[in-house]
């Protein structure tokens, strides 16, 4: 994979195809640079989790042309963030454990943070989720469908604390929620299958 050599891009492709066995989705082109939020809109089944999969390994790359900066972080909330059913780990400890605890976080977070990770309400799950993604060490933030489980007061929440620490890296959120792309996002890729 060749290097950017502009310094503020992190990631460009070009003509971006990717799947698993078969191509799913593309071809898609896009830019992302440090300090910009970028969503992926399209209809359900259209690949764009896919496309988040793919820039991780996880999903197969078929065709395009990609550059990245050289030894990019990646840092990923999944559309349903694994949750264990058993975990005698609080909140401050799973900060901790995913290298987010050198930022103070977000005080309705904060009050949380001392209950175990297995006894949180599907919503503050999410919430402390996604605060690991956004405060740990990472160059590109890659979220998929981060205001599930997230009634409209802690959507808000969520999009707020996305777009507090969005100098820190370059961001690619997936969503179906039209509005919350609109109020978080500097531009939207429109994705097709």
């Amino acid at each position: 994979m060749p290097a950017v050599s502009d310094g503020a891009t992190l990631f460009q492709a070009q003509q971006w195809v990717a799947g698993y066995a078969d191509p799913v989705v593309g071809p898609v082109s896009l830019t992302l640079s440090r300090g910009e939020i970028v969503g992926l809109s399209g209809p359900n089944g259209a690949g764009k989790s896919t496309l988040l999969r793919s820039l991780l390994g996880l999903a197969r790359i078929h065709a395009g042309h990609w550059e990245t900066r050289p030894d990019l972080v990646w840092r990923y909330l999944p559309q349903r963030p694994v949750r264990p059913a058993q975990a005698p780990l609080n909140g401050t400890e799973m900060l901790r454990l995913m290298q987010a605890d050198r930022l103070p976080p977000p005080a309705r977070l904060a009050a949380k943070l001392d209950r175990r990770v297995d006894r949180l309400s599907g919503g503050e799950y999410q919430l402390l989720q996604l605060w690991c993604t956004l405060a740990g060490p990472g160059d590109v933030v890659l979220l998929d469908e981060p205001t599930n489980n997230l009634d409209p007061e802690h959507g808000q929440f969520a999009a707020q604390a996305i777009l507090d620490r969005r100098s820190a890296h370059g961001t690619l959120i997936v969503s179906h929620d039209a509005d919350f792309l609109a109020r978080v996002c500097d531009r939207c890729v429109e994705v097709s299958s």
